[in-house]
């Protein structure tokens, strides 16, 4: 199985600053993902057009199910997190994980049957300070819901904005859950032309195996977002 974590940047390339909403997709359908979670996704904002980007990459895509949770709202549209999966879903949740003072924030849950059984998913879109970030991470992790589904194999990802990487070390390990994007040497992933930071993150916990873990750097991602996407091959070990 193959999930892919990207911020889209709402379209527009981190260099030209054009927005083409095909060279997203083009990035994403090159590697064939079962699993997508995209931050930065726009819906009726003027930067993009007003397009509406949700229904545009899910239909594109033909997701099963595409979950979409509006983080940041301008006076005509916004933007936010959007999972879109090629199989169905047995329960999703939308959590914020809005500090209070600072710009909006969110995660998005669910519980997927996949062919080799049901696992529980969260993608997140995590704050610029660390101190907000590690409220954000405590407050996902505590949730009753995030909680109630701790007896399944959990795959978190998303756009953490962690450049000192000092959530995996802390709350996350104190979770149980272990750094797949690791080392960050190898995982940097913004800006997307010259990339220095390791700010897109995966991590996992129970029954999951991983295969191979990589940042996409071809020519094309490096010019459609200013953030390059990850890709993570997986499977769920049997009796987990």
């Amino acid at each position: 199985m193959r999930l892919f974590s990207y911020n889209i940047h709402k379209g527009i390339g981190g260099r030209d600053r054009r927005y083409r909403l095909d060279r997203i997709m083009a990035v994403i359908e090159a590697q064939n993902p079962d699993i997508v979670f995209l931050q930065e996704v726009a819906r009726g904002s003027r930067r993009s057009r007003f397009d509406d980007q949700p229904r545009l990459l899910a239909g594109y895509f033909r997701a099963v199910t595409h979950l979409f949770q509006t983080t940041v709202r301008y006076t005509y549209g916004g933007y936010g997190n959007l999972l879109l999966c090629r199989w169905p879903v047995e329960a999703s949740h939308q959590i914020s994980l809005q500090m209070r003072r600072r710009k909006p924030r969110g995660a998005q849950l669910v519980i997927v049957t996949t062919p080799e059984g049901p696992m529980h998913l969260a993608h997140w879109h995590l704050g610029l300070t660390e101190k907000e970030r590690h409220w954000q991470a405590n407050h996902l992790l505590g949730h009753r819901l995030f909680r109630h589904f701790h007896h399944l194999p959990t795959l978190l990802a998303g756009d953490t904005n962690d450049w000192r990487n000092t959530l995996a070390k802390a709350v996350l390990a104190r979770n149980g859950f272990a750094h797949v994007t690791h080392p960050i040497s190898r995982f940097r992933s913004f800006p997307a032309w010259l990339p220095v930071g390791s700010l897109d993150k995966i991590f996992v916990r129970g029954a999951v195996a991983v295969r191979a873990a990589r940042v996409i750097r071809t020519r094309l991602a490096k010019s459609a977002s200013d953030h390059l996407p990850l890709v993570v091959d997986f499977h769920l070990r049997a009796g987990g």
